[in-house]
């Protein structure tokens, strides 16, 4: 297997992407000049160094300080510190973040469990959610929203969320309202549909 090969197999394993779309990345790639590609070899390179994962919320922000263990959002003592939302990934955060319809806490799982997953435990953050929670319950959190894709494996990670909360008892925990349509991904759901969401939670 020559480069050209191996890294279309590389590109591949992105999110998403094709063996066609893999190949089009390539062939981009030795369009551009030396400086560009050693341009973005540095910014990947620096994204792996000063990327780092929030102790409370599980999302990644950057910061070129190695100390650094909280996120900006997780810092803003402006948040509402009584409601949790639970979201797969950064991706969703970012997005709602951007409408600007919720001004909460979060926590990131980390996926998705499909229905053939059968060691949920190595593909979410289950034990660090029952950590955080447990934590949060003891400094006003009232309420979690379980905010994931309206889609099954979106369903299947809820049914197995509210299994691993089931013990806390005194925090309301609800799920988005279904002004998001089943097979919707929720990194791409509007303002005004997940203002609908929230609003319309249960």
């Amino acid at each position: 297997m020559n480069a050209i090969d191996r890294l279309t197999e590389h590109f591949k394993r992105f999110p998403g992407i094709g063996p066609r779309q893999a190949k089009r990345f390539v062939y981009h790639l030795l369009k551009q000049s030396n400086a560009d590609i050693t341009n973005l070899t540095n910014l990947i390179l620096d994204l792996k160094k000063n990327v780092r994962v929030c102790e409370d919320s599980f999302c990644h922000f950057y910061s070129d300080d190695p100390q650094e263990r909280l996120s900006p959002i997780a810092k803003d003592e402006s948040r509402d510190n009584s409601v949790l939302m639970i979201l797969s990934n950064d991706t969703d955060m970012e997005n709602i973040e951007k409408q600007g319809v919720f001004k909460g806490r979060y926590f990131i799982l980390g996926g998705l469990l499909s229905a053939l997953d059968q060691e949920p435990e190595k593909k979410l953050r289950a034990n660090d959610l029952v950590r955080i929670v447990d934590k949060k319950s003891k400094n006003g959190l009232a309420e979690i929203i379980i905010a994931l894709s309206a889609n099954p494996d979106g369903d299947n990670t809820r049914d197995y969320v509210l299994q691993k909360l089931s013990p806390f008892e005194g925090i309301k925990i609800s799920t988005l309202g279904r002004g998001i349509s089943t097979g919707a991904e929720l990194e791409y759901i509007d303002e005004g549909t997940m203002r609908s969401a929230l609003l319309n939670r249960k």
